[in-house]
Parts: C-alpha cells; sequence; structure tokens
C-alpha cells in the first residue's frame, strides 16, 4: 500500500499547515495550498529503511513548509511561487573527472536503478525536525555510470537558477546557483539517496521536483533540490551556505548536537506535526546515523563542521 493511497492525494494538495519557526513551539493553520499535480511513481519497492518508534510527518506539512531560497525565504513561499515551475524538459549534466561524461533526460534517470521507498529522519539547523518517506535509488548508481578517474576526490552539484521563474538574488540574500559538494565517499555512501518522489509520487514542485538529493545525517540544506548539474573535481568545492556564513554552515554541516549554530542551539530539536506542544527530543549526532560515523574518523567534527 502506498502512502498516497492511504492520506487521499486531493486532501493533502489543497490544505497547507504552517508552522512557527523555532524549537519552543509550532502552530498549526489550515490554508489552501496552491500546488502542481503530482503523478504516482510505479514499481516502488518497499522500504527496508524506517527509523523505529518514527511515525511518518503528515503530508501537509512536507509540502507545506519549505525551505527553497529559489521561490521565497519564507517556509510558506515555495509552495505558492513553485506552482507552475516547469520541470519538464528536465536533464542532468555529470562531467569532470571522469571517463564518460553524460547528459541524462529525466525518463534515462528514472531507469538507472530500481525505485525505492526509504522513510528517512530529517534536521534542520534552524531546530526542527520531520520525518519523511522519499522515493529514489542510491546516488551510487548514477555516479557509477560516468566512471569517475583517480582524480575525482569531491562531487559538486548546481540547482537550476532560472530569473523568469524565480526571485531575484537580492531577494533572496543569496548568490544562486545554489551549489553544494560532497566528499566522493559521502556522495557513494549507500544512505545517500537521489530523490525523484515522496508519499508514493513525484517530488511537488516546492519539495525540489523533479530531481533532488537526500542526506538524512546532514542538515537539511546540503540536500540540494532541483538539480541540473553534477561535476566531479579534485577539490573541495564551494557551497552556497559556507559561501554566504562561513561560521555558521562548514562544508560537512553533519547534525552534531555539540556544534552550535551562531543563532540556534543544535543540542535539541522539535518535531514538527507530532500533535504534542513543545515535542522536543535530544539531538543525535549524524542524526542518529551512525553508519556514516567511519567516514569521519580521526576528524575534529567540531572544527571540520
Amino acid at each position: 500500500m502506498r502512502y498516497s493511497d492511504v492520506t487521499p492525494k486531493q486532501v493533502y494538495l489543497n490544505r497547507r499547515r504552517f508552522l512557527s519557526a523555532g524549537a519552543a513551539a509550532a502552530a498549526a493553520l489550515t490554508a489552501s495550498l496552491p500546488s502542481r499535480a503530482t503523478t504516482k511513481l510505479d514499481g516502488v519497492q518497499p522500504t527496508s529503511y524506517k527509523p523505529a518508534g518514527e511515525a511518518v510527518t503528515s503530508p501537509d506539512i512536507i509540502t507545506g513548509y519549505n525551505n527553497f531560497y529559489e521561490f521565497g525565504t519564507g517556509k510558506d513561499e515555495p509552495a505558492k511561487r513553485a506552482r507552475n515551475f516547469k520541470t519538464s524538459p528536465w536533464s542532468i549534466q555529470i562531467g569532470g573527472e571522469v571517463m564518460a561524461p553524460k547528459t541524462l533526460e529525466y525518463d534515462a534517470i528514472l531507469k538507472i536503478a530500481p525505485l525505492e521507498e526509504r522513510i528517512y529522519r530529517h534536521r534542520c539547523v534552524e531546530g526542527w525536525s520531520i520525518v519523511v518517506p522519499w522515493i529514489g535509488f542510491p546516488l551510487s548508481a548514477l555516479l557509477k555510470q560516468v566512471q569517475p578517474t583517480a582524480k575525482a576526490k569531491y562531487v559538486a552539484f548546481e540547482s537550476l537558477y532560472d530569473r523568469k521563474q524565480m526571485i531575484s538574488e537580492g531577494a533572496a540574500g543569496i548568490r544562486f546557483p545554489y551549489v553544494e559538494g560532497l566528499r566522493l565517499d559521502e556522495a557513494m555512501h549507500p544512505l545517500t539517496l537521489l530523490t525523484v518522489g515522496l508519499y508514493g509520487e513525484t517530488l511537488p514542485n516546492q519539495n525540489g521536483a523533479p530531481v533532488r538529493l537526500v542526506l538524512p545525517w546532514k542538515y537539511g540544506f546540503k540536500s540540494i533540490k532541483s538539480i541540473i548539474k553534477i561535476t566531479f573535481v579534485e577539490k573541495q568545492p564551494v557551497t552556497t551556505w559556507s559561501r554566504e556564513w562561513p561560521e555558521a554552515y562548514g562544508f560537512y554541516s553533519n547534525v552534531n548536537p555539540m556544534r552550535d549554530h551562531p543563532r540556534f542551539s543544535q543540542a535539541t530539536e522539535h518535531r514538527l506535526g507530532s500533535g504534542r506542544l513543545n515535542d522536543l527530543r535530544n539531538t543525535l549526532l549524524f542524526n542518529g546515523y551512525s553508519e556514516v560515523a567511519s567516514l569521519y574518523t580521526g576528524m575534529n567534527l567540531i572544527r571540520d563542521y
């Protein structure tokens, strides 16, 4: 059974819940949620990734409370402004330190590996968390297609920036296009998901359609949306938030309760949509995904944040 069957599509596409930012409280409001029509993804394998004892967050929160600066800095703005975002045709250019560079159309990307559902916890640097049923496949399946060379040490990612469809850099307060990066071993880790859907259907525009990354052990801004370019490089690439505010956002940005943001404590988090007021929880190192710990053996996780 798909999540889209459990929660009727017309319900969560026509409602939006606003939640006040911050870890102290969340207030839910109901309103009309503008969104493009999503389509059901067939042949999705059932999940083998599900955090024990965790309830999946309501769809109206996941689709109505978003960080997507290309469509606005308010959490409710992407759902409104991305309504007519054009995501077809779509392709991703993959190159750099590789032996077989490629440009892959969206339909070809869907055929690279079997689609599977994975229910991941997520932690935002602002102090809130959610649990999301993503659909995709390990990013490594895509990256192996281009045969990285021995010089490839990092992978750089770039989002689409279209001035005709998105807000200006001045309005967003950051430079575009949005760029991100991973060390090669992070990019190849089985938890790193190239994502094309959630709740049994294709991604809504405000959630990063049509293709994005999902990295459950890192803060949410590392999971770059609407990817158009992937480049293998030898040196650590520039990333948007480490460029805009390096004291707050490091290249790695692993979830770490001991390393505070200048404005936010990371020791606790507020679970959105849990139904409990002031549902504060202790933040876990790597967001509880201890299987990635070996990637950072010997590193100072306060300095290399």
